[in-house]
C-alpha cells in the first residue's frame, strides 16, 4: 500500500527523466547506438514527441551483405525504403553522417541523384560516403551530379565507383578528407578537385587508374593513401612535397607502380606492396631498394612481408643499406630463420631505432628468398657478420599476434637472444599471444638479460 502510494505521487509529480533539462536530454539520446532508435523514443510521451529532430542523426543504409542484393527486384525495394525514410529524415535539423553503399545504380539513377541532392542541400550532411560494389569497367561508374560539386559544409566524403567530370569549378571550400575508389580519373579533374579543396587534409585514392602524375602542392594536405590491386598497371609519379604520412598498398605486376619523386617532409611511411615481376627478382629487390632511398629521413616505417623478404636477397648480393633516421618500425611478417640477415643487415643502419613491432600475423610464404639462397648459408652469415651490431636507442620491442610459446620457438628464439644483446638500453620485450582457435590474447613479458 505504501509502495503504490509513492509510485502515485511520483507519477503526479511528473517522470524524472522528462523533467531533466533538454541538453541533457539530447546528450543522452546521442547515445543510442543509431538513429533509428532515437526516433522511437518519440513515443515515449507528448514531450519527447520531437525531441529527435534535434538529435545529430547518422543515417547508414548498407545494402551490401544482403544475400539478394544482386536482383534487381529487391535493389528497387531498397531504394523504395531508402526514399520513405529521407522523406521522414528531411525534419531533422542536422544530419551528421550519411552512408549508401548499394551494389548497382543501374536503373536507379534519378534517386541517386536525390540522395545525393538530399545529401549535399537538403540534410547539409558534414560526413557523406557513396559507394557501389559493381565488378565492371571504371568508365561506366555512376556519374557524380554536376550540382554536388559546389559545397560548403562537406567535411567528409567517400566515392566509390563515381565517375567524376566536372564541367566547371570544383568548390568543396569546408573538406578536410577525401577518398576516392574504383574509377577511370584524369589529372585535370585531379587538378581542379585539389584546386577547388583548399583545407583538405587527407586523400586517399583506392584503384584509381588514369592518373600518371600525382602533384600535391597544398601545404594543409598531410596524409596520402595510395591503393592498387588490379591487374592495370602503369606507374604513378608522386610529387608531394608538404605531406607528413604516406601509406602505398596493394598489388604491383610487370610495372613499379608507385615511384615516389618529392616526399621531402615525411615522417610516417607505411610500405605495404606485394610486387611480382615475374622472373625477374632482381627488378623487385631494385624497387624496394629505390622506395627505402626515399624514405630513408621518416621516423615511422612499416613494412610488409615482401619488403622483408627482399631485404635478405639484397644483404645476400652485397647492397649496402644507408643510414635511415627512423626511430619507430614495424615488421608486418611471421618471421622465419632466412628473414634474419636482412632484417639483422637493416637494423644496424637504423642506429637510431627506439621502438620496434614485429606483427607475427601476416604467414606469407619465402618462395622468392628460398630460391637465391638456402638456410644455412643465410644462417652462417647472419651470425659471422651481424653478431655485433649496436642499437643504443632501443627501448621496446613487441612481438603481437603471436602463437605458441616464445621460450619454446626455436625460430623466434635467436632473434630475440640477439636483440638483447645489442639493445644495450633495452627496458622492455614483450609478446601479445594469441591462444589457439580463439580471439583472446595473453601477454607474455621476457626481462632482458
Amino acid at each position: 500500500m505504501v509502495r503504490q502510494k509513492k509510485i502515485m505521487v511520483a507519477a503526479g509529480e511528473g517522470d524524472r527523466l522528462s523533467n531533466l533539462p533538454e541538453p541533457i536530454l539530447l546528450y543522452i539520446l546521442s547515445m543510442l547506438p543509431n538513429s533509428k532508435q532515437v526516433v522511437q523514443t518519440s513515443v515515449l510521451s507528448s514531450q519527447w514527441r520531437f525531441l529527435w529532430k534535434s538529435v545529430p542523426a547518422s543515417l547508414d543504409f548498407d545494402f551490401s551483405d544482403d544475400p539478394k542484393a544482386y536482383r534487381e527486384k529487391h535493389i528497387l525495394a531498397y531504394v523504395a525504403s531508402v526514399n520513405r525514410e529521407l522523406h521522414y529524415w528531411r525534419f531533422c535539423e542536422k544530419i551528421k553522417s550519411f552512408r549508401v553503399f548499394i551494389h548497382s545504380y543501374v536503373n536507379i539513377d534519378r534517386d541517386i541523384d536525390f540522395w545525393v541532392y538530399f545529401a549535399t542541400n537538403i540534410g547539409k550532411v558534414e560526413e557523406f560516403s557513396l559507394k557501389f560494389y559493381v565488378i565492371t569497367y571504371p568508365d561506366l561508374a555512376y556519374k557524380f551530379p554536376e550540382f554536388a560539386y559546389t559545397n560548403t559544409v562537406l567535411r567528409n566524403l567517400a566515392l566509390g565507383f563515381c565517375q567524376l567530370r566536372p564541367s566547371g569549378d570544383v568548390k568543396w571550400s569546408n573538406l578536410v578528407s577525401l577518398s576516392i575508389g574504383d574509377v577511370d580519373m584524369t589529372e585535370d579533374v585531379m587538378e581542379k578537385v585539389l584546386l577547388g579543396s583548399p583545407n583538405l587534409e587527407c586523400l586517399e585514392l583506392d584503384n584509381v587508374v588514369g592518373i600518371r602524375r600525382l602533384e600535391i602542392s597544398s601545404v594543409k594536405l598531410r596524409k596520402l593513401i595510395l591503393k592498387h590491386d588490379n591487374d592495370e598497371c602503369h606507374c604513378l609519379e608522386i610529387h608531394a612535397p608538404y605531406i607528413r604520412h604516406l601509406e602505398i598498398w596493394g598489388l604491383c605486376c610487370k610495372e613499379m607502380h608507385f615511384q615516389l619523386r618529392n616526399v621531402a617532409s615525411l615522417v610516417t611511411a607505411v610500405v605495404s606492396l606485394n610486387v611480382y615481376f615475374p622472373k625477374n627478382a632482381e627488378k623487385e629487390c631494385k624497387y624496394l631498394q629505390e622506395l627505402l632511398h626515399h624514405v630513408a629521413h621518416v621516423e615511422n616505417l612499416e613494412l610488409s612481408p615482401w619488403c622483408i623478404e627482399c631485404l635478405s636477397i639484397l644483404e645476400l648480393k652485397g647492397w649496402p643499406i644507408p643510414p635511415s633516421n627512423w626511430r619507430f618500425l614495424k615488421l608486418n611478417a611471421a618471421l622465419e630463420k632466412l628473414d634474419y640477415p636482412g632484417i639483422c643487415s637493416f637494423l644496424s643502419s637504423s642506429s637510431n631505432l627506439e621502438t620496434l613491432i614485429i606483427d607475427w600475423f601476416n604467414r606469407k610464404p619465402r618462395k622468392l628468398l628460398s630460391k637465391c639462397t638456402n638456410e644455412d648459408e643465410q644462417m652462417r652469415r647472419l651470425w659471422t657478420r651481424y653478431f655485433n651490431c649496436s642499437l643504443p636507442h632501443l627501448k621496446t620491442i613487441k612481438f603481437i599476434n603471436f602463437y605458441g610459446k616464445p621460450r619454446e620457438n626455436n625460430v623466434v628464439l635467436p632473434l630475440v637472444k640477439w636483440l638483447q644483446k645489442n639493445a644495450t638500453a633495452l627496458k622492455g620485450l614483450s609478446f601479445l599471444v594469441k591462444i589457439e582457435g580463439s580471439d583472446v590474447s595473453r601477454s607474455h613479458v621476457v626481462r632482458s638479460s
